[in-house]
């Protein structure tokens, strides 16, 4: 009708009790996983109280009221600590290395897996293919030392000691992400082929009939098919930038290299657990989600301004 507006057609969506019961069902599916949610990542919020407390093994056994309050000189002992500022560069440094490069090779390997026309095959690569996400980063990173360390398989082959694992430098991110690249690729590819397996396949037809070549057809339809998928997964990436993995940094690491390998969560170990200082290292921890959740609502709102999709 000509006498209403655009805001008498938007109408507020309101849950009605009826839907509620409808769907009962689902919620009581959804309850365990809230109950864990609940018990497992919220309760423990609690303890943020350490960061800002001298908790030493003397005061631990003391209720978390009882402690002395020590404001923020745990957050201030760790920004001046000598190994903070490399450890950071570190973090910094392998996880834009691995956004950037692991990203590139998962959306690569899935359009490769999608092209593939013997069916068989692709589902043989493909289970192949993630199988090592499922393998222990102990049994990785005895393999990778065996291919990457001095006298190791990559030197054999070039004739010449490369000095990839032994080597204080950077370069040693590089043999790091390329490692968790091998590992998760298939894993990470499987989001992408599902996201390309709900693109229009008329789409494919049209292109096809105008003379589009293979291609062509994945320029201008898979990968603007996925946009959306690949811009969610950057802004969960980039909210995680400050979370990269202890493990396999202290498994692939030795004395030579571990300037460039100290990540912040094995800083936030080496201080708090190691050096019996647990307010320290509950600081470090508070500090690394603080940084998470800021580049994650950052990403968050320059996607929303580029037009693209936002996770809220």
């Amino acid at each position: 009708m000509a006498g209403k507006g655009p805001k008498e057609t938007k109408k507020k969506q309101q849950i009605s009790p009826g839907l509620l019961w409808k769907q009962r069902y689902l919620l009581m599916m959804s309850l365990p996983f809230v109950i864990w949610l609940i018990i497992f990542k919220y309760i423990p919020l609690w303890g943020w109280t350490m960061a800002f407390q001298e908790v030493k093994p003397a005061t631990f056994a003391l209720p978390i009221w009882e402690r002395p309050f020590a404001g923020f000189q745990n957050f201030i002992k760790a920004f001046e600590d000598r190994l903070f500022q490399q450890t950071m560069i570190n973090t910094l440094g392998i996880s834009i290395l691995q956004i950037a490069i692991g990203t590139l090779v998962a959306i690569a390997f899935a359009v490769l897996l999608n092209e593939l026309v013997f069916l068989r095959f692709k589902k043989i690569t493909q289970t192949i293919s993630y199988l090592p996400h499922f393998v222990s980063w102990v049994i990785i990173a005895s393999i990778a030392k065996n291919i990457f360390n001095d006298g190791g398989v990559v030197d054999s082959l070039v004739g010449t000691n490369l000095h990839l694992m032994s080597t204080n430098s950077p370069l040693i991110w590089l043999v790091i992400v390329v490692i968790e690249c091998w590992k998760e690729m298939g894993w990470s590819a499987i989001i992408y082929l599902s996201s390309m397996a709900g693109i229009d396949p008329g789409l494919y037809e049209a292109a096809q009939i105008d003379g589009a070549n293979r291609f062509q057809k994945v320029w201008h339809i898979t990968l603007p098919g996925i946009r959306p998928t690949i811009i969610v997964l950057l802004i969960m990436s980039i909210g995680g930038a400050l979370n990269v993995g202890m493990e396999r940094q202290m498994l692939l690491s030795n004395a030579l290299v571990q300037d460039h390998t100290m990540v912040l969560s094995w800083f936030s170990y080496m201080r708090g657990i190691k050096s019996s200082d647990y307010g320290l290292g509950t600081a470090l921890g508070v500090f690394q989600s603080a940084v998470g959740v800021t580049l994650l609502l950052i990403a968050n709102k320059i996607a929303s301004l580029v037009g693209e999709d936002k996770l809220i």
